[in-house]
């Protein structure tokens, strides 16, 4: 079997690359082809498998060029034109069945997301796929109301985990940053305004001598650092940009806290990782969280200090509550057998 990913391929790290890539290597294990085709505008010579187009025409004569039984497209973030025109393309590539995944968690909810409908571009896009994978009940009724068949519609977590190798070795300045600090709480995502990153950095003044290490890349990376540098208590704020998957592994297992604070948020794969390592998780409301987070309501500095201030006292055990497994890789694969079988 030939599957053809499309979506952003690391670095840097995130959910929706975490998922493109633990079903690549699912595919390259079990004796499949597995090309991938990168969608961001984070390049690399094209290299194994994984080609990194520079313009839409070039992104095309790929699709054509290449062959596969199926092709899948990754989408998070918003439901941009541009976006519904690939997908499109990928609905209609001659010889293959097609899937898209929309991991954009809280895309349905937004303003946007509730005006689309059946008579919607996004809807007439949808309804061309053979199936469409939903990662939350929001999603799978979003599918449903812009006129997709439920037929066509599963809902399938996009999560493989896996604690660590025990011979991981984190960045240095990573390690050195848990060396020197008793405490550390951890940040994993984008440097982006919807991860309201400055709360956090706001909020590490009421706990002194404790680390704030953030890990990840974006557009706010250079404000950030401004901002950082402002702080009486800029040493205890690592800024540590994208980090290797396996090292973030080990970061989150190694921290005392996992922060997630966001504005708007779908279900984070970082939070289903700390679950699963048993690493206490502090996380904005969402109304999508699984079980076994420390729920604060966004943007609320004084709910984030009362909620540090009991996982850092002991008042609160945390345990693992075992999401991991590659159930879910498997079931995306067993989906693409169904449609060529």
């Amino acid at each position: 079997m030939r599957v053809l990913q499309l979506g952003p391929y690391p670095p840097p790290h995130g959910g929706v690359q975490t998922n493109l890539v633990a079903i690549r290597n699912y595919l390259l294990q079990h004796g499949s082809t597995a090309p991938v085709i990168n969608l961001t505008r984070h390049r690399q010579p094209d290299a194994d498998d994984v080609y990194y187009p520079h313009s839409a025409r070039e992104l095309l004569q790929l699709m054509v060029r290449l062959h596969y039984d199926v092709v899948h497209l990754h989408i998070g973030g918003n439901l941009t034109d541009r976006l519904l025109w690939l997908a499109l393309a990928c609905a209609n590539m001659p010889g293959a069945k097609a899937v898209l995944t929309f991991h954009s968690g809280g895309y349905p909810t937004s303003p946007e997301g509730r005006a689309m409908t059946h008579r919607s571009l996004a809807g007439f896009v949808f309804r061309r796929f053979d199936r469409l994978i939903a990662v939350n009940p929001e999603i799978e009724k979003f599918f449903a109301r812009c006129g997709a068949s439920p037929s066509r519609i599963r809902m399938i977590l996009p999560h493989s985990i896996a604690a660590p190798s025990e011979d991981t070795a984190m960045p240095r300045v990573v390690q050195q940053f848990f060396d020197t600090h008793e405490h550390v709480l951890l940040t994993v995502g984008l440097l982006e305004p919807e991860y309201d990153l400055e709360l956090q950095i706001d909020v590490l003044e009421q706990f002194p001598g404790v680390g704030l290490l953030i890990i990840g890349s974006g557009s706010l990376e250079a404000e950030l650092r401004t901002m950082i540098a402002s702080k009486p208590y800029a040493k205890d704020i690592l800024l540590a940009g994208d980090v290797p998957h396996a090292a973030t592994l080990r970061a989150i297992q190694q921290c005392d806290v996992l922060l997630r604070t966001t504005h708007y948020d779908g279900d984070s794969i970082s939070v289903r990782e700390a679950l699963h390592l048993g690493t206490p998780v502090i996380a904005s409301n969402n109304g999508m969280r699984p079980g076994g987070c420390d729920l604060v309501p966004a943007c609320d500095e004084e709910a984030l200090e009362r909620a540090i201030a009991r996982r850092l006292s002991g008042r609160v055990t945390s345990r693992s509550h075992g999401v991991g497994g590659d159930e879910n890789v498997k079931a995306v694969v067993n989906l693409y057998r169904e449609l060529v079988d």
